[in-house]
């Protein structure tokens, strides 16, 4: 379909089309880490964790129940608002529940990194490895968009015709 001639009801779909088959991808890893992170505190080995991995795993927890809140809630409200004319309203939240939800699950996965880390070698080596677990996350998930953002709107400026980009029709944006 030439997406140029779509409707605005018809980009709507296919934003929000779109924006479910990233959050299927992410929240399959966020349950998989949400279901282990649960389990966690039955196992053996958690009544040897001191206060700050306790708390450490907290942080983990929790980030990880926001992440998959966040993954989930587009398809829920789907359903709520079904045929009731918001689907455009639908795309802009479920955008922000999703980029709410990444770094909810970027914060989840570098808590559960450190508290690993920390737990196997009781050393530096945990927040170190945390904080390259968070800037890759940072980098890969918003870092590296923001700046082809960036660099699209310098071109539709140089273009003439601000933010009509070929990239921005690409993404629905």
């Amino acid at each position: 379909m030439d997406q140029e001639l779509e409707s605005g009801k018809e980009r709507a779909d296919r934003n929000f089309v779109e924006l479910l088959q990233g959050a299927r991808v992410a929240v399959t890893g966020v349950q998989v880490l949400f279901a282990f992170l649960l389990t966690v505190p039955f196992s053996p080995g958690f009544v040897r964790l001191g206060e700050g991995d306790r708390r450490l795993f907290y942080v983990a927890l929790v980030s990880a129940a926001v992440a998959s809140i966040c993954y989930i809630a587009p398809a829920t409200q789907h359903r709520v608002l079904f045929r009731q004319g918001l689907k455009e309203t639908l795309v802009r939240r479920s955008n922000a529940y999703g980029i709410a939800g990444a770094l909810a699950l970027a914060v989840s996965m570098t808590a559960a990194t450190m508290l690993v880390v920390d737990f196997l070698f009781h050393s530096a080596l945990g927040m170190v490895t945390a904080g390259a677990v968070a800037l890759l996350a940072v980098w890969a998930w918003f870092g590296q968009p923001a700046l082809d953002r960036s660099r699209a709107a310098e071109d539709a400026t140089d273009a003439g015709s601000p933010g009509d980009t070929p990239s921005r029709r690409r993404t629905g944006g």
